[in-house]
């Protein structure tokens, strides 16, 4: 599809350890390979409507002179350790319609079992105003914070949090 971008990822870990990662606030800041993301605010998500806020710096991109700004990030698909999604909620209204989110599914590769995480960034509803700007986030960047969230997961697990 032209209007959206994935990235999959084994991580040997299981989808509850993953999906406690990407269902806490600061689990968000913590994996974006943007650099975009600068604090979260909110504990951890639990249900569809739940929401969370983000301080944002535009400026890390380079791209736009957005500067500092702040969103809440809005749960829009919630299944525990399968899937998770949100949609952005911002200074723009109405909201513009693009939506971040990840599936997850056990597995086992080599013996190994773990989790192949799906990245998935939908720019389908965006209005043909906004679309010159998508996509924000691009390929590399889904694939590097993949890998963050295979180090955080990692690291979560020995207990260390920052």
């Amino acid at each position: 599809m032209d209007d959206q971008l994935t990235a999959r990822r084994f991580i040997e870990a299981d989808p509850a350890a993953v999906f406690a990662v990407l269902r806490d606030p600061a689990g968000h800041v913590e994996i974006d390979a943007s650099g975009m993301l600068q604090e979260a605010t909110g504990g951890p998500v639990g249900a569809v409507g739940d929401r969370f806020t983000v301080q944002m710096d535009r400026e890390a991109k380079g791209d736009l002179p957005m500067g500092r700004y702040e969103v809440d990030v809005v749960i829009d698909r919630y299944r525990p350790d399968r899937e998770i999604a949100w949609w952005i909620d911002g200074t723009v209204k109405p909201p513009i319609g693009h939506t971040y989110g990840y599936v997850l599914e056990p597995d086992e590769v080599d013996g190994r079992p773990g989790t192949w995480v799906t990245s998935v960034y939908d720019w389908s509803q965006v209005s043909e105003e906004w679309r010159p700007v998508f996509p924000v986030v691009g390929q590399s960047e889904l694939r590097a914070t993949l890998g963050i969230l295979d180090r955080v997961v990692r690291r979560r697990a020995r207990g260390v949090t920052a």
